[in-house]
């Protein structure tokens, strides 16, 4: 639905005159300096301009979001009649204006800038506003509370409004004083669970008990907020994580260790289960916990000092994936060439279904290999994700890196991939030539389908020979391939 004030400023052109001067709204400049998305993937429209180069973005929750020329961009309204009441009663040219100032205090801002706009550029300042709020029926709401709205809206810009350059895929900056806190928020219901935990709600047992996700936040949340009186809530946690025994065995290590660190010789054999026979005394138990917690980053480490990946995994685990894809987009424009790093981004951003940011740090990760084995490794990975998120060409690009490297065609390009085809590699390589035949012909690329297919027969015919496991390992889907295309050596 059009925003109601929008539609006043494209259909009046005597306010949308006033909305472009003074107050530096324009209608007319409805585009941006370069292609911008929402990391969300949400529609977003340009609706006006000012004269810096920056924008006004319509988003699909009628929220108003202003990307600046330089890079950063910020939520400053609910809509756009609320954006106008910011431009027009708090206007970019009153400075120090903060949270700090009360009613009287923003009024006196305001005056000083107001003052300095009519000596300098804005003459007849105090007409314009009036006839600009009159004609598009601006409501009157004290100061403080205008200014309220506008700095809540900032603090909503993520997880949902977080805009990117279409092309690098980089975000646009956003103050500190903005970001959400991911750890806050994923530990929220933890933490409110194991306060009732605490204080006796049998409900919230139950409610732990039944739900693994939440049970991931109350072990955390105890383990950064440690009470004498645990030890009974966190014993019944661990006997839930050791009865279940899930692949999140994380939180089972967790739970032992905060049970382990009480060193009561009545948790020794629920201890003992958990840990796979490493703890067998009470003493021990604490001495295991110790090197346990050691490993990480000690016991009176707080939840700082804890990786942002796993907050960034619970969040994922409790569906807040725009949260998680938030968070690791932005460790991402702030990684170097370091390895490891951006390995861990490229599987995260992966699991929560972004090929597109996932392959922004493959592509990075690619480029640092030293080995020829690496390189083939982590250029196969990179083609499964260029597939993944729909550039079947440049995944055909990624998969000629795989074969230079263990030498298809050609010489290998050093010891490390020797008898290649005798491994998983082969087969994994071989495997995504198959899955980018089948997404080319169903994308209709024939060019790309024989060329892809040509070279999967090559390797067929090269695995296949050598590995009888090879065929057996393949895909559901790569294996459909392989009837389009015939056994090795047809």
């Amino acid at each position: 639905m059009t925003d109601r004030v929008l539609e006043l400023l494209r259909s009046r052109p005597d306010l949308a005159e006033l909305a472009a001067f003074p107050f530096n709204f324009d209608v007319s400049r409805a585009y941006h300096v370069e292609d911008v998305h929402l990391a969300s993937g949400a529609p977003l429209e340009p609706i006006a301009g000012d004269d810096t180069g920056g924008t006004y973005f319509l988003c699909a929750d009628q929220a108003v979001l202003h990307a600046s020329s330089e890079g950063d961009a910020v939520l400053i309204a609910d809509s756009v009649g609320e954006a106008l009441e910011m431009l027009v009663r708090l206007p970019e040219w009153c400075e120090g204006l903060t949270a700090e100032l009360d009613e009287e205090g923003l009024r006196a801002q305001v005056r000083a800038g107001d003052d300095e706009a009519r000596e300098e550029f804005a003459p007849e300042l105090d007409a314009q506003r009036a006839a600009l709020v009159s004609g598009l029926g601006l409501p009157d709401r004290p100061l403080v509370e205008l200014f309220a709205l506008t700095d809540s809206a900032a603090g909503r810009t993520e997880p949902d409004h977080v805009l990117l350059n279409s092309r690098d895929l980089c975000a646009y900056r956003l103050h500190d004083s903005y970001r959400q806190c991911l750890r806050d928020v994923v530990l929220g219901p933890g933490r409110e669970t194991l306060e009732r935990m605490r204080s006796g709600d049998l409900g919230a047992r139950e409610e732990a008990a039944a739900d693994p996700v939440l049970r991931a936040g109350v072990l955390r949340a105890a383990q950064f907020d440690r009470r004498d009186g645990d030890l009974p809530l966190l014993r019944f946690l661990l006997e839930r994580e050791d009865a279940e025994r899930s692949e999140w065995f994380e939180e089972r290590r967790l739970a032992a260790v905060l049970v382990a660190s009480y060193g009561q010789d009545q948790d020794v054999p629920l201890l003992r289960s958990a840990t796979s026979g490493q703890v067998t005394d009470g003493a021990g138990a604490v001495e295991w916990a110790r090197a346990e917690e050691a490993k990480r980053h000690g016991r009176d480490a707080d939840a700082e000092a804890e990786s942002e990946f796993t907050w960034i995994e619970l969040a994922h685990r409790q569906g807040r994936t725009e949260h998680a894809r938030a968070a690791l987009i932005r460790l991402l424009d702030d990684t170097g060439p370091h390895a490891d790093r951006l390995r861990e981004l490229s599987r995260a951003l992966e699991r929560i279904g972004d090929h597109a940011q996932a392959a922004r740090a493959q592509f990075n990760l690619l480029s640092l290999q030293d080995t020829a084995r690496d390189r083939a490794s982590e250029a196969y990975i990179l083609a499964r994700l260029e597939r993944g998120k729909g550039d079947l060409v440049a995944a055909g690009r990624a998969l000629e890196r795989a074969r230079s490297a263990v030498g298809v065609g050609g010489a290998a390009l050093d010891s490390t991939v020797a008898e290649w085809h005798r491994r998983g590699l082969g087969r994994l390589i071989t495997e995504q030539h198959l899955e980018l035949t089948l997404a080319a012909v169903e994308a209709g690329d024939a060019d790309l389908a024989r060329a892809t297919m040509a070279h999967g027969k090559l390797l067929l015919n090269t695995v296949g020979k050598q590995s009888a496991k090879a065929l057996s390992g393949l895909s559901t889907r790569a294996k459909w391939a392989v009837a389009g295309l015939g056994r090795p050596g047809a």
